[in-house]
């Protein structure tokens, strides 16, 4: 499995809390790679520590086999992008404006934009079928709008790697589809690294090709969905019995909850 980025027992905590230990965790290069967990599993915390938004308590997070925290704010931007969740952006910017932001790590001087970077701009924007909104303010796009135009931004800095901490949190689903899309046609036409939180497991098993399940901080199960989508990796991640189907259009499993674990274990 080729990878550029890894993590060499990463450590990762908020004041005495520990929430990560030791962890060790290579992530695929050219393809999508969810990370999935129960509320307040880690995964998060492990995505901000690997996209440089977090210092670790201890260990190293390697970019290129180069400590990631050892690298200047702007080489670490010219090779990684990351979308948080729900990001704002101040009243009254344009798309175009916004997508320009992403330029910033290869400005030099007073940071003008020069006509390679307008181009770099137009095209993200076309990619991400934004043209017929360049010109309209971010706060009054739809939720899938709004997040084409800063996953837009993203692509502006022209980097390999894209991480996003749940792109499609609060979107109804038809703007769910549209942002998954859209992550799945980059990588696939444009060989993208992608690693994003997700929630929704069937959606992580559709588009992503890697999984990583995360409990308490540590990965319980990494692979191919069809490795990670197993009633024991529920189990012991959600404390869901679940049955586990073929997707019938591609083949993918599918999760089928139908009660908690617990219950079973005590018979109710």
């Amino acid at each position: 499995m080729s990878e550029r980025l890894n993590t060499e027992q990463l450590s990762i905590g908020y004041a005495e809390a520990m929430i990560v230990k030791g962890l060790n965790l290579s992530l695929p290069t050219g393809k999508i790679t969810a990370l999935v967990g129960a509320n307040g599993s880690g995964k998060s915390t492990i995505l901000k520590t690997m996209a440089r938004i977090m210092k670790p308590k201890s260990g190293s997070v390697m970019l290129d086999g180069k400590s990631i925290h050892n690298l200047s704010t702007k080489e670490v931007a010219r090779q990684l992008a990351i979308l948080p969740q729900n990001p704002t952006a101040p009243d009254g910017l344009t798309v175009s404006e916004l997508v320009g932001y992403g330029r910033y790590p290869h400005q030099k001087g007073f940071g003008t934009l020069t006509p390679e970077d307008r181009s770099i701009i137009a095209k993200a924007i076309t990619v991400t079928g934004m043209d017929e909104f360049h010109d309209r303010p971010i706060d009054r796009l739809s939720g899938g709008q709004r997040q084409r135009a800063w996953i837009a931004m993203a692509l502006a800095q022209q980097t390999d790697i894209l991480f996003l901490d749940e792109p499609t949190t609060f979107l109804d689903m038809a703007h769910q589809l549209e942002v998954l899309q859209l992550l799945q046609k980059l990588n696939q036409e444009e060989g993208r690294t992608i690693i994003m939180v997700v929630h929704d497991l069937n959606h992580a098993s559709r588009y992503a090709q890697h999984m990583v399940a995360i409990k308490s901080g540590s990965v319980i199960s990494e692979g191919a969905p069809s490795e990670v989508m197993t009633p024991g990796v529920l189990r012991e991640v959600f404390g869901i019995e679940a049955d586990i189907v073929p997707d019938p259009r591609t083949g993918v499993p599918l999760c089928l909850p139908y009660e908690l674990a617990a219950y079973k274990a005590v018979g109710m």
